[in-house]
């Protein structure tokens, strides 16, 4: 009789127990509120103004840029200092390019909506492979053990950097609001940075939750001058030998290294 009194006297706690873990980790999340950055413009790079960036990211001191358009999409390796293109791989006019990222020694760069993604040679260029997925393909960066891609939705992909099979995904939300039109992307510090498509803004991630955990409010630090309604922010690059962040857009004549201030 004992063991069965406790047992009913267990049962209703060990219940309430679970019910309350369940609440607390659903409600965390959302009531965490985004810390908001401004910048601080360090140094204005020049940019190539008919370059239609849609990729970028830096290895070992050497800016790499991926340029869409049906006809005009490229892979570039960029001189920093002076802008001038080292090295240039166009792609068929079929395809329209999207994010890049690098991987030990190769590149990785995405196509809009063929569905198509290539792997380059990181010193030659050379096409090595081809690999599919099932989506739009808009940005990508990789955390050090998987790839994470965007396609203009809230969802961040987990891909095997090896198979390129999707072995995860999670949505992107603040709050309790999801997060759509997420493009390019930089993994800086643990986090992913995803740029807002349309947006002068950057949202800082949890790759683990998909919580947004920041906003960079990146307005006013272009003006445009030629007006072209396509000329918006796209391009995140992270430095992590020099700790030093660049954000450019498409068609800007300008590349900006920036220092992040928190608001108070």
């Amino acid at each position: 009789m004992k063991k069965q009194k406790l047992g009913i006297i267990l049962l209703p706690l060990t219940v309430g127990l679970i019910v309350c873990a369940v609440v607390l980790l659903t409600r965390a999340p959302a009531n965490t509120t985004p810390i908001s950055y401004t910048y601080e413009v360090v140094r204005a790079y020049p940019h190539d103004p008919i370059a239609f960036t849609q990729g970028l990211v830096i290895d070992e001191g050497i800016l790499y840029e991926s340029t869409g358009l049906w006809g005009y999409s490229t892979l570039r390796r960029v001189d920093l200092e002076t802008g001038a293109i080292l090295q240039m791989h166009s792609l068929p006019e079929e395809f329209f390019g999207e994010g890049i990222t690098i991987f030990g020694d190769k590149i990785i760069q995405l196509t809009w909506q063929n569905q198509v993604g290539f792997v380059y040679d990181k010193q030659t260029f050379e096409l090595l492979q081809n690999f599919s997925y099932p989506t739009e393909g808009w940005g990508i960066t990789h955390d050090g053990k998987q790839l994470i891609m965007s396609d203009g939705t809230a969802n961040l992909y987990f891909l095997d950097p090896e198979t390129f099979q999707r072995i995860g995904q999670v949505e992107v939300r603040d709050g309790n609001v999801s997060v759509t039109r997420l493009n390019e992307l930089e993994f800086v510090k643990g986090d992913v940075y995803a740029n807002v498509w349309g947006e002068e803004k950057i949202a800082i991630i949890s790759p683990q939750t998909g919580q947004v955990k920041g906003w960079i409010d990146l307005a006013g630090i272009y003006t445009q001058t030629n007006q072209n309604p396509n000329s918006v922010l796209n391009g995140i690059a992270y430095d992590a030998e020099a700790d030093r962040l660049f954000v450019t857009g498409k068609l800007w004549t300008q590349l900006f290294e920036i220092k992040l201030i928190e608001r108070k």
